[in-house]
Protein backbone atom coordinates (compact mmCIF):
# COMPACT_ATOMS: atom_id res chain seq x y z
CA UNK A 1 0.00 0.00 0.00
CA UNK A 2 1.07 3.59 -0.61
CA UNK A 3 2.23 5.50 2.45
CA UNK A 4 -0.37 8.24 3.02
CA UNK A 5 2.28 10.61 4.39
CA UNK A 6 4.08 10.52 1.03
CA UNK A 7 1.02 11.36 -1.08
CA UNK A 8 1.39 15.18 -0.99
CA UNK A 9 5.05 14.88 -2.00
CA UNK A 10 4.22 12.47 -4.83
CA UNK A 11 1.53 14.77 -6.15
CA UNK A 12 3.88 17.74 -6.07
CA UNK A 13 6.51 15.70 -7.95
CA UNK A 14 3.94 14.64 -10.56
CA UNK A 15 2.86 18.26 -11.13
CA UNK A 16 6.47 19.38 -11.44
CA UNK A 17 7.28 16.61 -13.94
CA UNK A 18 4.24 17.44 -16.08
CA UNK A 19 5.18 21.12 -16.09
CA UNK A 20 8.74 20.36 -17.20
CA UNK A 21 7.41 18.02 -19.89
CA UNK A 22 5.17 20.76 -21.28
CA UNK A 23 8.10 23.18 -21.31
CA UNK A 24 10.26 20.60 -23.12
CA UNK A 25 7.60 20.05 -25.79
CA UNK A 26 7.00 23.78 -26.20
CA UNK A 27 10.60 24.88 -26.82
CA UNK A 28 13.99 23.29 -27.47
CA UNK A 29 15.64 25.72 -25.11
CA UNK A 30 14.20 23.47 -22.36
CA UNK A 31 15.78 20.32 -23.83
CA UNK A 32 17.60 19.54 -20.59
CA UNK A 33 14.22 19.14 -18.91
CA UNK A 34 14.13 15.64 -20.40
CA UNK A 35 17.31 14.68 -18.54
CA UNK A 36 15.91 16.20 -15.34
CA UNK A 37 12.72 14.13 -15.70
CA UNK A 38 14.70 10.92 -16.28
CA UNK A 39 16.70 11.72 -13.16
CA UNK A 40 13.56 11.26 -11.02
CA UNK A 41 13.03 7.69 -12.30
CA UNK A 42 14.13 5.85 -9.17
CA UNK A 43 12.43 8.32 -6.85
CA UNK A 44 9.02 8.46 -8.56
CA UNK A 45 8.88 5.69 -11.16
CA UNK A 46 5.15 5.72 -11.97
CA UNK A 47 5.09 9.51 -12.41
CA UNK A 48 8.16 9.34 -14.64
CA UNK A 49 6.60 6.59 -16.76
CA UNK A 50 3.46 8.64 -17.36
CA UNK A 51 5.48 11.79 -18.12
CA UNK A 52 7.90 10.03 -20.49
CA UNK A 53 4.92 8.39 -22.22
CA UNK A 54 3.36 11.81 -22.83
CA UNK A 55 6.64 13.31 -24.11
CA UNK A 56 7.69 10.61 -26.56
CA UNK A 57 4.23 9.93 -27.93
CA UNK A 58 4.13 13.61 -28.92
CA UNK A 59 7.73 13.50 -30.21
CA UNK A 60 6.89 10.47 -32.37
CA UNK A 61 3.73 12.11 -33.72
CA UNK A 62 5.69 15.24 -34.68
CA UNK A 63 8.49 13.23 -36.31
CA UNK A 64 11.19 14.92 -34.23
CA UNK A 65 13.30 11.72 -34.16
CA UNK A 66 13.08 11.01 -37.90
CA UNK A 67 16.51 10.96 -39.57
CA UNK A 68 17.39 10.40 -43.23
CA UNK A 69 20.20 7.92 -43.84
CA UNK A 70 22.37 9.90 -46.25
CA UNK A 71 25.86 8.98 -47.38
CA UNK A 72 28.32 11.87 -47.50
CA UNK A 73 31.77 11.61 -49.12
CA UNK A 74 33.08 14.59 -47.19
CA UNK A 75 33.70 14.83 -43.47
CA UNK A 76 31.83 17.75 -42.01
CA UNK A 77 30.47 18.87 -38.68
CA UNK A 78 26.85 17.68 -38.22
CA UNK A 79 24.26 20.40 -38.17
CA UNK A 80 22.55 21.43 -34.88
CA UNK A 81 19.36 19.78 -36.15
CA UNK A 82 21.11 16.45 -36.66
CA UNK A 83 22.87 16.71 -33.29
CA UNK A 84 19.55 17.36 -31.53
CA UNK A 85 17.81 14.48 -33.34
CA UNK A 86 20.71 12.13 -32.51
CA UNK A 87 20.61 13.17 -28.86
CA UNK A 88 16.83 12.70 -28.74
CA UNK A 89 17.14 9.21 -30.19
CA UNK A 90 19.81 8.32 -27.63
CA UNK A 91 17.49 9.49 -24.85
CA UNK A 92 14.70 7.39 -26.33
CA UNK A 93 16.90 4.27 -26.24
CA UNK A 94 17.84 5.04 -22.65
CA UNK A 95 14.17 5.45 -21.77
CA UNK A 96 13.42 2.02 -23.21
CA UNK A 97 16.11 0.46 -20.99
CA UNK A 98 14.48 2.09 -17.97
CA UNK A 99 11.00 0.91 -19.02
CA UNK A 100 12.19 -2.69 -19.35
CA UNK A 101 13.96 -2.44 -15.99
CA UNK A 102 10.75 -1.12 -14.43
CA UNK A 103 8.86 -4.18 -15.71
CA UNK A 104 11.22 -6.29 -13.62
CA UNK A 105 10.47 -4.42 -10.39
CA UNK A 106 8.83 -6.19 -7.45
CA UNK A 107 6.01 -3.66 -7.18
CA UNK A 108 3.05 -4.74 -9.29
CA UNK A 109 1.74 -1.22 -9.99
CA UNK A 110 5.10 -0.17 -11.47
CA UNK A 111 5.29 -3.32 -13.59
CA UNK A 112 1.82 -2.82 -15.03
CA UNK A 113 2.39 0.86 -15.75
CA UNK A 114 5.71 0.08 -17.46
CA UNK A 115 3.99 -2.50 -19.67
CA UNK A 116 1.21 -0.04 -20.55
CA UNK A 117 3.72 2.69 -21.42
CA UNK A 118 5.73 0.26 -23.56
CA UNK A 119 2.61 -0.75 -25.49
CA UNK A 120 1.62 2.85 -26.20
CA UNK A 121 5.10 3.76 -27.40
CA UNK A 122 5.26 0.69 -29.66
CA UNK A 123 1.86 1.57 -31.12
CA UNK A 124 3.01 5.13 -31.86
CA UNK A 125 6.39 4.02 -33.18
CA UNK A 126 4.68 1.65 -35.58
CA UNK A 127 2.65 4.53 -37.01
CA UNK A 128 5.38 7.21 -36.99
CA UNK A 129 8.61 6.39 -38.80
CA UNK A 130 11.92 7.08 -37.06
CA UNK A 131 13.96 6.32 -40.17
CA UNK A 132 13.24 5.55 -43.83
CA UNK A 133 11.66 2.14 -44.47
CA UNK A 134 11.88 -0.18 -47.44
CA UNK A 135 8.15 -0.80 -47.11
CA UNK A 136 6.33 2.47 -46.38
CA UNK A 137 3.15 0.60 -45.38
CA UNK A 138 2.81 -1.42 -42.20
CA UNK A 139 5.62 -1.50 -39.61
CA UNK A 140 5.92 -3.40 -36.31
CA UNK A 141 8.91 -2.62 -34.00
CA UNK A 142 9.94 -6.25 -33.62
CA UNK A 143 13.23 -5.52 -31.79
CA UNK A 144 11.33 -3.75 -28.99
CA UNK A 145 8.68 -6.46 -28.89
CA UNK A 146 11.35 -9.09 -28.22
CA UNK A 147 12.56 -7.11 -25.22
CA UNK A 148 9.05 -7.14 -23.74
CA UNK A 149 8.63 -10.89 -24.30
CA UNK A 150 12.06 -11.60 -22.81
CA UNK A 151 11.00 -9.69 -19.71
CA UNK A 152 7.70 -11.58 -19.45
CA UNK A 153 9.59 -14.89 -19.75
CA UNK A 154 11.87 -14.06 -16.86
CA UNK A 155 13.89 -17.00 -15.46
CA UNK A 156 13.91 -15.38 -12.01
CA UNK A 157 10.49 -13.82 -11.36
CA UNK A 158 6.94 -15.17 -11.58
CA UNK A 159 5.17 -12.82 -14.01
CA UNK A 160 1.66 -14.28 -13.84
CA UNK A 161 0.01 -10.90 -13.14
CA UNK A 162 1.99 -9.17 -15.88
CA UNK A 163 1.10 -11.90 -18.41
CA UNK A 164 -2.55 -11.56 -17.45
CA UNK A 165 -2.44 -7.87 -18.38
CA UNK A 166 -0.49 -8.73 -21.53
CA UNK A 167 -3.37 -11.02 -22.56
CA UNK A 168 -5.61 -7.98 -23.02
CA UNK A 169 -3.24 -6.63 -25.67
CA UNK A 170 -3.18 -9.88 -27.68
CA UNK A 171 -6.67 -9.00 -28.93
CA UNK A 172 -4.82 -7.04 -31.64
CA UNK A 173 -4.09 -9.41 -34.57
CA UNK A 174 -0.62 -7.98 -35.22
CA UNK A 175 0.35 -8.33 -31.55
CA UNK A 176 -0.74 -11.96 -31.54
CA UNK A 177 1.05 -12.71 -34.82
CA UNK A 178 4.40 -11.21 -33.84
CA UNK A 179 4.24 -12.76 -30.38
CA UNK A 180 4.11 -16.21 -31.97
CA UNK A 181 6.84 -15.26 -34.43
CA UNK A 182 9.19 -14.27 -31.61
CA UNK A 183 8.58 -17.19 -29.25
CA UNK A 184 10.77 -19.85 -30.99
CA UNK A 185 13.87 -17.65 -30.73
CA UNK A 186 13.17 -17.12 -27.00
CA UNK A 187 12.63 -20.81 -26.17
CA UNK A 188 15.85 -22.60 -25.14
CA UNK A 189 16.50 -26.18 -26.17
CA UNK A 190 18.37 -26.95 -22.94
CA UNK A 191 16.65 -27.24 -19.57
CA UNK A 192 15.62 -23.74 -18.37
CA UNK A 193 14.81 -22.70 -14.77
CA UNK A 194 11.41 -23.69 -13.35
CA UNK A 195 10.18 -20.09 -13.21
CA UNK A 196 10.91 -19.64 -16.92
CA UNK A 197 8.88 -22.78 -17.76
CA UNK A 198 6.00 -21.53 -15.62
CA UNK A 199 6.03 -18.12 -17.33
CA UNK A 200 6.19 -19.68 -20.80
CA UNK A 201 3.29 -22.06 -20.13
CA UNK A 202 1.31 -19.19 -18.61
CA UNK A 203 1.96 -17.07 -21.72
CA UNK A 204 0.97 -19.82 -24.16
CA UNK A 205 -2.17 -20.45 -22.12
CA UNK A 206 -3.16 -16.77 -22.29
CA UNK A 207 -2.57 -16.19 -26.02
CA UNK A 208 -4.78 -17.82 -28.61
CA UNK A 209 -3.84 -19.45 -31.89
CA UNK A 210 -6.75 -18.87 -34.28
CA UNK A 211 -7.24 -20.87 -37.44
CA UNK A 212 -7.32 -19.09 -40.80
CA UNK A 213 -11.05 -18.37 -40.64
CA UNK A 214 -10.82 -16.97 -37.11
CA UNK A 215 -7.76 -14.91 -38.05
CA UNK A 216 -9.65 -13.45 -41.00
CA UNK A 217 -12.50 -12.43 -38.70
CA UNK A 218 -10.01 -10.83 -36.30
CA UNK A 219 -8.58 -8.73 -39.13
CA UNK A 220 -12.06 -7.68 -40.24
CA UNK A 221 -13.39 -6.76 -36.82
CA UNK A 222 -10.41 -5.47 -34.85
CA UNK A 223 -7.96 -2.64 -35.32
CA UNK A 224 -4.21 -3.15 -35.42
CA UNK A 225 -1.92 -1.96 -32.66
CA UNK A 226 0.57 -0.51 -35.16
CA UNK A 227 -0.87 1.37 -38.07
CA UNK A 228 -4.43 2.14 -39.18
CA UNK A 229 -6.98 -0.53 -40.04
CA UNK A 230 -6.18 -0.27 -43.78
CA UNK A 231 -2.45 -0.91 -43.20
CA UNK A 232 -0.90 -3.70 -45.26
CA UNK A 233 -0.62 -6.28 -42.48
CA UNK A 234 -0.88 -9.94 -43.50
CA UNK A 235 -1.47 -12.96 -41.28
CA UNK A 236 0.59 -16.00 -42.31
CA UNK A 237 -1.08 -19.01 -40.70
CA UNK A 238 1.72 -21.42 -41.65
CA UNK A 239 4.30 -19.20 -39.91
CA UNK A 240 2.27 -19.09 -36.70
CA UNK A 241 1.62 -22.82 -36.67
CA UNK A 242 5.27 -23.60 -37.40
CA UNK A 243 6.30 -21.34 -34.51
CA UNK A 244 4.05 -23.19 -32.08
CA UNK A 245 5.43 -26.56 -33.17
CA UNK A 246 9.02 -25.36 -32.72
CA UNK A 247 8.27 -24.09 -29.22
CA UNK A 248 6.50 -27.27 -28.18
CA UNK A 249 9.28 -29.48 -29.56
CA UNK A 250 11.60 -27.83 -27.03
CA UNK A 251 9.10 -27.96 -24.17
CA UNK A 252 8.56 -31.71 -24.47
CA UNK A 253 12.24 -32.42 -23.71
CA UNK A 254 12.34 -30.53 -20.40
CA UNK A 255 12.19 -32.16 -16.99
CA UNK A 256 9.12 -31.06 -15.05
CA UNK A 257 8.09 -30.83 -11.43
CA UNK A 258 4.65 -32.33 -10.59
CA UNK A 259 3.05 -28.87 -10.60
CA UNK A 260 4.62 -27.91 -13.95
CA UNK A 261 3.69 -31.34 -15.32
CA UNK A 262 0.04 -30.64 -14.55
CA UNK A 263 0.24 -27.10 -15.96
CA UNK A 264 1.84 -28.37 -19.17
CA UNK A 265 -0.90 -30.98 -19.70
CA UNK A 266 -3.62 -28.35 -19.23
CA UNK A 267 -2.00 -26.04 -21.79
CA UNK A 268 -1.40 -28.96 -24.14
CA UNK A 269 -5.03 -30.13 -24.06
CA UNK A 270 -6.73 -26.73 -24.13
CA UNK A 271 -4.42 -24.72 -26.40
CA UNK A 272 -1.83 -26.74 -28.27
CA UNK A 273 -2.74 -30.27 -29.30
CA UNK A 274 -5.17 -29.31 -32.07
CA UNK A 275 -2.41 -27.27 -33.80
CA UNK A 276 0.42 -29.81 -33.65
CA UNK A 277 1.59 -31.22 -36.98
CA UNK A 278 2.28 -34.71 -35.54
CA UNK A 279 0.27 -35.19 -32.33
CA UNK A 280 1.06 -38.91 -32.38
CA UNK A 281 4.59 -37.99 -31.18
CA UNK A 282 3.00 -37.18 -27.81
CA UNK A 283 2.25 -40.88 -27.25
CA UNK A 284 5.26 -41.73 -25.06
CA UNK A 285 4.86 -38.58 -22.97
CA UNK A 286 1.15 -39.22 -22.37
CA UNK A 287 1.71 -42.91 -21.59
CA UNK A 288 4.28 -42.01 -18.96
CA UNK A 289 1.94 -39.36 -17.57
CA UNK A 290 -0.85 -41.93 -17.23
CA UNK A 291 1.20 -43.69 -14.55
CA UNK A 292 1.19 -40.58 -12.35
CA UNK A 293 -1.53 -40.52 -9.71
CA UNK A 294 -4.04 -37.72 -9.28
CA UNK A 295 -4.91 -34.98 -11.75
CA UNK A 296 -1.85 -35.60 -13.96
CA UNK A 297 -3.08 -39.10 -14.83
CA UNK A 298 -6.62 -37.82 -15.53
CA UNK A 299 -5.35 -35.06 -17.82
CA UNK A 300 -3.09 -37.54 -19.62
CA UNK A 301 -6.12 -39.79 -20.11
CA UNK A 302 -7.87 -37.00 -22.01
CA UNK A 303 -4.80 -36.66 -24.24
CA UNK A 304 -4.78 -40.39 -24.93
CA UNK A 305 -8.50 -40.25 -25.73
CA UNK A 306 -7.83 -37.55 -28.34
CA UNK A 307 -5.06 -39.65 -29.90
CA UNK A 308 -7.25 -42.77 -29.92
CA UNK A 309 -10.33 -41.12 -31.44
CA UNK A 310 -8.73 -38.61 -33.81
CA UNK A 311 -5.32 -40.04 -34.67
CA UNK A 312 -5.98 -43.82 -34.65
CA UNK A 313 -3.70 -44.63 -31.72
CA UNK A 314 -3.99 -48.26 -30.56
CA UNK A 315 -3.61 -48.72 -26.81
CA UNK A 316 -5.03 -52.08 -25.68
CA UNK A 317 -4.40 -51.51 -21.95
CA UNK A 318 -6.28 -48.23 -21.77
CA UNK A 319 -9.28 -49.80 -20.01
CA UNK A 320 -7.09 -51.35 -17.33
CA UNK A 321 -5.50 -47.96 -16.72
CA UNK A 322 -8.88 -46.22 -16.69
CA UNK A 323 -10.20 -48.81 -14.23
CA UNK A 324 -7.33 -48.19 -11.83
CA UNK A 325 -8.08 -44.46 -11.74
CA UNK A 326 -11.38 -44.94 -9.93
CA UNK A 327 -10.08 -44.72 -6.38
CA UNK A 328 -11.63 -42.84 -3.42
CA UNK A 329 -8.92 -40.16 -3.75
CA UNK A 330 -10.34 -39.02 -7.10
CA UNK A 331 -13.28 -37.39 -5.30
CA UNK A 332 -10.94 -34.87 -3.74
CA UNK A 333 -9.53 -33.48 -7.02
CA UNK A 334 -11.08 -30.82 -9.18
CA UNK A 335 -10.61 -32.97 -12.30
CA UNK A 336 -13.03 -35.71 -11.21
CA UNK A 337 -15.74 -34.42 -13.58
CA UNK A 338 -13.30 -34.77 -16.46
CA UNK A 339 -12.60 -38.39 -15.46
CA UNK A 340 -16.31 -39.31 -15.32
CA UNK A 341 -16.95 -37.66 -18.68
CA UNK A 342 -14.01 -39.39 -20.38
CA UNK A 343 -14.86 -42.77 -18.84
CA UNK A 344 -18.40 -42.47 -20.17
CA UNK A 345 -16.99 -41.81 -23.66
CA UNK A 346 -14.49 -44.69 -23.45
CA UNK A 347 -17.26 -47.09 -22.37
CA UNK A 348 -19.80 -45.87 -24.91
CA UNK A 349 -19.21 -48.76 -27.31
CA UNK A 350 -21.75 -51.58 -27.13
CA UNK A 351 -19.13 -54.07 -28.40
CA UNK A 352 -17.05 -54.11 -25.22
CA UNK A 353 -16.93 -57.42 -23.26
CA UNK A 354 -19.66 -57.64 -20.63
CA UNK A 355 -17.14 -58.74 -17.99
CA UNK A 356 -15.18 -55.51 -18.55
CA UNK A 357 -18.22 -53.23 -18.34
CA UNK A 358 -19.55 -55.15 -15.32
CA UNK A 359 -16.27 -54.50 -13.51
CA UNK A 360 -16.62 -50.75 -14.07
CA UNK A 361 -20.27 -50.78 -12.96
CA UNK A 362 -19.42 -52.72 -9.81
CA UNK A 363 -16.35 -50.62 -8.94
CA UNK A 364 -18.35 -47.41 -9.35
CA UNK A 365 -21.17 -48.81 -7.21
CA UNK A 366 -18.67 -49.70 -4.47
CA UNK A 367 -17.29 -46.15 -4.53
CA UNK A 368 -20.74 -44.76 -3.68
CA UNK A 369 -20.08 -45.98 -0.11
CA UNK A 370 -17.43 -43.27 0.33
CA UNK A 371 -18.30 -40.70 -2.33
CA UNK A 372 -19.67 -37.19 -1.64
CA UNK A 373 -23.41 -36.77 -2.39
CA UNK A 374 -22.98 -34.90 -5.68
CA UNK A 375 -20.63 -37.61 -6.95
CA UNK A 376 -23.06 -40.37 -5.95
CA UNK A 377 -25.62 -38.89 -8.33
CA UNK A 378 -23.10 -38.88 -11.17
CA UNK A 379 -22.18 -42.51 -10.46
CA UNK A 380 -25.85 -43.52 -10.51
CA UNK A 381 -26.32 -41.90 -13.91
CA UNK A 382 -23.13 -43.54 -15.14
CA UNK A 383 -24.09 -47.04 -13.98
CA UNK A 384 -27.56 -46.56 -15.46
CA UNK A 385 -25.97 -45.80 -18.85
CA UNK A 386 -23.82 -48.93 -18.66
CA UNK A 387 -26.88 -51.11 -17.94
CA UNK A 388 -28.73 -49.56 -20.89
CA UNK A 389 -25.87 -50.21 -23.29
CA UNK A 390 -25.41 -53.79 -22.13
CA UNK A 391 -28.80 -55.36 -21.29
CA UNK A 392 -27.07 -58.56 -20.16
CA UNK A 393 -25.77 -56.70 -17.12
CA UNK A 394 -29.30 -56.42 -15.70
CA UNK A 395 -28.57 -59.69 -13.90
CA UNK A 396 -26.34 -57.65 -11.58
CA UNK A 397 -29.48 -56.04 -10.18
CA UNK A 398 -30.70 -59.32 -8.65
CA UNK A 399 -27.87 -61.81 -8.92
CA UNK A 400 -28.70 -65.21 -7.38
CA UNK A 401 -25.43 -65.20 -5.42
CA UNK A 402 -25.75 -61.73 -3.94
CA UNK A 403 -28.94 -59.79 -4.38
CA UNK A 404 -28.79 -58.47 -0.83
CA UNK A 405 -26.04 -56.60 0.96
CA UNK A 406 -23.24 -58.84 2.28
CA UNK A 407 -22.66 -59.52 5.95
CA UNK A 408 -20.31 -56.52 6.32
CA UNK A 409 -21.60 -53.89 3.91
CA UNK A 410 -19.02 -51.28 4.89
CA UNK A 411 -16.14 -53.44 3.65
CA UNK A 412 -17.93 -55.65 1.14
CA UNK A 413 -17.01 -58.82 3.03
CA UNK A 414 -18.83 -61.83 1.54
CA UNK A 415 -19.08 -60.17 -1.87
CA UNK A 416 -17.24 -62.18 -4.59
CA UNK A 417 -16.17 -58.91 -6.23
CA UNK A 418 -12.42 -58.25 -5.77
CA UNK A 419 -12.05 -54.52 -5.26
CA UNK A 420 -8.24 -54.68 -4.99
CA UNK A 421 -7.81 -56.57 -8.28
CA UNK A 422 -6.17 -54.27 -10.88
CA UNK A 423 -7.34 -56.25 -13.93
CA UNK A 424 -11.08 -55.61 -14.44
CA UNK A 425 -11.53 -58.95 -16.23
CA UNK A 426 -10.34 -60.81 -13.12
CA UNK A 427 -12.46 -58.90 -10.61
CA UNK A 428 -15.40 -61.42 -10.50
CA UNK A 429 -17.83 -58.56 -11.13
CA UNK A 430 -20.25 -60.83 -13.04
CA UNK A 431 -20.59 -63.02 -9.93
CA UNK A 432 -21.63 -60.08 -7.76
CA UNK A 433 -24.60 -57.73 -7.58
CA UNK A 434 -25.23 -54.01 -7.30
CA UNK A 435 -26.29 -54.21 -3.64
CA UNK A 436 -24.58 -50.85 -3.00
CA UNK A 437 -27.12 -49.08 -5.22
CA UNK A 438 -29.97 -50.93 -3.54
CA UNK A 439 -28.74 -49.57 -0.22
CA UNK A 440 -28.83 -46.02 -1.60
CA UNK A 441 -32.64 -46.21 -1.84
CA UNK A 442 -32.65 -45.35 1.87
CA UNK A 443 -30.12 -42.52 1.63
CA UNK A 444 -30.76 -39.51 3.87
CA UNK A 445 -30.88 -37.16 0.85
CA UNK A 446 -34.14 -37.52 -1.08
CA UNK A 447 -32.50 -36.70 -4.41
CA UNK A 448 -30.08 -39.62 -4.07
CA UNK A 449 -32.71 -42.02 -2.74
CA UNK A 450 -34.96 -41.11 -5.69
CA UNK A 451 -32.15 -41.51 -8.26
CA UNK A 452 -31.32 -44.97 -6.88
CA UNK A 453 -34.88 -46.18 -7.49
CA UNK A 454 -33.97 -47.11 -11.08
CA UNK A 455 -32.51 -50.36 -9.72
CA UNK A 456 -36.00 -51.78 -9.06
CA UNK A 457 -37.94 -50.09 -11.86
CA UNK A 458 -37.85 -50.54 -15.64
CA UNK A 459 -34.76 -48.81 -16.97
CA UNK A 460 -35.32 -45.64 -19.02
CA UNK A 461 -35.16 -45.94 -22.79
CA UNK A 462 -32.72 -43.02 -23.26
CA UNK A 463 -29.27 -42.64 -21.71
CA UNK A 464 -28.48 -39.88 -19.26
CA UNK A 465 -26.54 -36.97 -20.72
CA UNK A 466 -23.37 -37.12 -18.60
CA UNK A 467 -22.18 -33.65 -19.66
CA UNK A 468 -25.36 -31.93 -18.51
CA UNK A 469 -25.57 -34.16 -15.42
CA UNK A 470 -22.06 -33.15 -14.39
CA UNK A 471 -22.87 -29.50 -14.88
CA UNK A 472 -26.19 -29.76 -13.04
CA UNK A 473 -25.04 -31.67 -9.98
CA UNK A 474 -21.59 -30.24 -9.39
CA UNK A 475 -21.73 -27.91 -6.43
CA UNK A 476 -25.51 -27.44 -6.54
CA UNK A 477 -26.83 -30.36 -4.52
CA UNK A 478 -26.50 -28.71 -1.12
CA UNK A 479 -28.19 -25.51 -2.33
CA UNK A 480 -31.08 -27.41 -3.85
CA UNK A 481 -31.67 -29.33 -0.63
CA UNK A 482 -31.72 -26.09 1.33
CA UNK A 483 -34.27 -24.60 -1.04
CA UNK A 484 -36.50 -27.64 -0.67
CA UNK A 485 -36.56 -27.58 3.14
CA UNK A 486 -35.89 -24.02 4.25
CA UNK A 487 -37.95 -20.97 3.39
CA UNK A 488 -36.30 -17.59 2.85
CA UNK A 489 -36.47 -15.56 6.05
CA UNK A 490 -36.77 -11.81 5.89
CA UNK A 491 -34.15 -10.41 8.24
CA UNK A 492 -34.69 -6.65 7.79
CA UNK A 493 -37.92 -4.86 6.94
CA UNK A 494 -36.51 -1.35 6.95
CA UNK A 495 -33.09 -0.44 5.67
CA UNK A 496 -31.05 0.95 8.62
CA UNK A 497 -29.75 4.47 8.08
CA UNK A 498 -27.98 5.03 11.40
CA UNK A 499 -26.74 3.21 14.47
CA UNK A 500 -30.21 3.50 16.04
CA UNK A 501 -32.93 0.89 15.55
CA UNK A 502 -35.55 1.80 12.91
CA UNK A 503 -39.00 3.07 13.82
CA UNK A 504 -41.57 0.48 14.79
CA UNK A 505 -38.95 -2.16 15.59
CA UNK A 506 -40.54 -4.85 17.80
CA UNK A 507 -37.33 -5.24 19.74
CA UNK A 508 -37.81 -1.77 21.22
CA UNK A 509 -40.67 -3.13 23.33
CA UNK A 510 -38.25 -5.39 25.22
CA UNK A 511 -34.99 -3.48 25.14
CA UNK A 512 -34.01 -0.01 26.32
CA UNK A 513 -30.69 1.75 26.07
CA UNK A 514 -29.74 3.17 29.47
CA UNK A 515 -27.34 6.04 29.84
Amino acid sequence: MTDASNLPGQRATSRMLRQRAQEFLASRKHANNLLDIMGYWDESTCSCLLTIEMIFMEVLRRGDMYMECSISLTISEPSPEIRYTTWLRECYEEVWKKIIASMEKNKSSIQLQALTTAMKLIAEEGKAAIEPRDNPGYHFPLHRWKLILMTLLSPEKDNTNLILRFQEITGYPDVLYYTWRCLPSLTPKRQPPEIYIKNLLELIDKISLPNEEEASKMLDNKELLCGPQEAAFTWDQSTVKRALNKVWACVMHWELTPQLHKQLLIVLLERVISHLEKPILLTDFLMDSLDVDGPVGVLALQGVFILVTKHNLEYPNIFTKLYSMFEPEIFHTKYKARLFYLADLFLSSTHLPEALVAAFAKRLARLTLVAPPEDILIILFFVGNLLLRHPGLKRLIDHPQGGEAPSNASTGAGDPFLMEERDPLLSNALLSSLWEIRALQWHILPSIASAAQFIREPLPSVEYDMASALERTSGHLFESELKNKVKDIMLTFERPNSMALPKGEKLLQYWQLTH
